[in-house]
């Protein structure tokens, strides 16, 4: 986020866990982060690895350990909520541990997101259902079953 012009993550960096995530979905999303190829200069993130099931957390850190002796070079974001820090992949990885704040203001959070979730070309898309054009948009409601 130092430039407006860097890309935003794609589909392949990004690993949101869930507890029905798999040993297999998290084995594919370590070996494209940590056998070295020619993708360039990737950051892959874990999002709240924490959520992970104890048997896919302990195949994920063998899968880990075995795949990272070949690469020193990976890079490798994993986040997890601070309330669940004595899970499996917390504990693990807890000696590299970091406690974040985010470092940019909300607005110019919100300004690098619109500039890259704009439509360029306003036409008869989806796009034109948000406000200004985006491509992205949040529905929520304070009141459950509203039909969002």
């Amino acid at each position: 986020m130092n430039s407006p012009n860097q890309p935003l993550p794609t589909f392949d960096e990004v690993l949101l866990c869930t507890p029905q995530t798999t040993a297999e979905q998290v084995g594919l999303f370590l070996r494209r982060c940590l056998i070295p190829c020619s993708g360039g200069e990737k950051i892959y993130t874990m999002l709240y690895a924490d959520e992970l099931s104890y048997d896919v957390s302990c195949r994920a850190e063998e899968l880990f350990q075995r795949l990272q002796r070949s690469n020193s070079t990976y890079r490798l974001i994993i986040l997890c909520n601070c309330e669940r820090e004595h899970s499996y992949i917390p504990s693990v990885f807890s000696q590299y541990k970091v406690h974040m704040i985010p470092q940019r203001p909300l607005a110019e959070i919100q300004r690098y997101l619109q500039h890259h979730y704009r439509v360029t070309q306003p036409s008869s898309s989806a796009a034109s259902v948000f406000k200004d054009n985006m491509c992205v948009g949040i529905v929520s409601s304070k009141r459950a079953g509203v039909g969002k």
